[in-house]
């Protein structure tokens, strides 16, 4: 019998949804570039309904509990006292979304010796300290794409509804005014502006080519460069480094995984190389962004919006400064977390869970670590080393 210890978000706070607002979701077979859609053998959940929280269980009690095994399933992952670190003595698998992650630390990890895999259900695995994982061989697995148009869709949004300045024009109705001026005098049209992706994988691709009707000048920095057909048929402009593209981009959107090498790339020195006025949206992870030079970004007017459902820590202590600072568009982190995203990563969950229980590979394109080193997704996108240093903060967030 296996402990398996799931973390995941608290249910809504007015109860657990009775009904919802559609009766199905669509019918995707496969994802753009081709990867098909999770395939476990079995699902006991009725897709489109909530389960990403607790009381949702990512819909695996039924199956888990039938092949004798054990299910703790807690939104308590911060802090000594925590039923996470009160569970992990004799966990073998731990699951959480990097929506309320359990930040998987090298002394959490310690604690663990009977620990054989962590899985991320959605994308995202920085919430483990991926060396503790490769030093203890400690199997990391993700759900790839399960939810990257989902993120990309958002993005979409972000960036309509900074550049259109449309949150404080909601706040007008809200408020019962109608100063049309106040409204529009931060509102531009997208049309024209160039906008650029910091990394153009799964998601900044996607993200690319929803914003190509829009008639703007499109540009993305990766280290692995898109085919030339694919810059041709989006007439793309690859930039070889952050300030090339920083310097020409009205717009700039991180889609990048956070790893050592690129914790903090967005700081006070590469700030400095954006044009005036720019907006910036980060749907990736929270790290990615020096916090304090955002904030005085916008109060400078070095950024004129920034925008994201990503925070460091998660979540976020009340007095986090995103909170409250000028001209920000920001969400706790849902972008990845749709109802429909949901039946993807519970799905791919599953899948996962019945690779490891009956011994058979799991998809290598949900590979982060494996035998001491990365691997599959893990290789093409991550670096070696911890980028949970501080996670621990996120024991403030329900202190008063």
């Amino acid at each position: 019998m296996a402990k398996v210890v799931c973390v995941l978000y608290d249910d809504p706070v007015g109860g657990y949804p009775k009904n919802y607002a559609r009766d199905d979701l669509p019918l995707i077979e496969r994802y753009p570039d081709g990867q098909t859609l999770p395939t476990p053998r079995a699902i006991d959940f009725r897709p489109g309904t909530l389960l990403g929280s607790v009381s949702g269980e990512l819909g695996l009690r039924k199956y888990l509990e039938a092949n004798g095994h054990q299910l703790v399933v807690t939104s308590s992952k911060d802090g000594v006292d925590s039923v996470l670190d009160r569970e992990l003595h004799d966990a073998e698998i731990v699951i959480s979304q990097p929506f309320w992650p359990a930040y998987m630390t090298a002394e959490r990890i310690a604690r663990a010796p009977k620990l054989k895999m962590i899985v991320t259900a959605g994308i995202g695995s920085d919430h483990t300290d991926l060396q503790a994982a490769m030093d203890r061989g400690i199997t990391v697995a993700e759900v790839t794409y399960c939810n990257s148009n989902s993120v990309a869709e958002h993005v979409a949004m972000m960036i309509l509804a900074l550049v259109r300045n449309y949150i404080p024009s909601y706040r007008q109705v809200l408020d019962g005014g109608w100063n049309i001026a106040d409204c529009v005098a931060r509102s531009y049209d997208l049309e024209g502006m160039n906008v650029g992706t910091v990394a153009a994988g799964r998601i900044g691709l996607r993200v690319l080519r929803l914003l190509k009707p829009f008639d703007v000048k499109l540009h993305y920095m990766d280290r692995h460069r898109l085919p030339e057909s694919v810059e041709k048929e989006l007439n793309l402009t690859h930039h070889s480094s952050l300030e090339s593209l920083t310097r020409v981009c009205d717009v700039v959107t991180l889609n990048c995984p956070l790893h050592p090498e690129t914790e903090h790339m967005i700081n006070p020195k590469t700030l400095k190389n954006f044009k005036r006025g720019a907006y910036l949206i980060n749907t990736a992870r929270g790290k990615l962004c020096d916090r304090d030079a955002i904030a005085a970004a916008l109060e400078s007017g070095q950024l004129a919006g920034y925008a994201g459902d990503v925070w460091f820590p998660q979540p976020a202590p009340a007095d986090h400064p995103w909170r409250r600072m000028p001209h920000h568009g920001m969400t706790p982190h849902i972008s990845g977390t749709s109802l429909s995203a949901q039946a993807r990563y519970a799905a791919g969950t599953r899948e996962i869970l019945e690779s490891y229980f009956e011994g058979r590979a799991i998809r290598n394109e949900y590979l982060v670590v494996q035998g001491g080193k990365l691997a599959g997704v893990g290789a093409h996108s991550y670096s070696a080393g911890n980028a949970t240093g501080g996670s621990e903060e996120a024991a403030r967030f329900r202190q008063k």
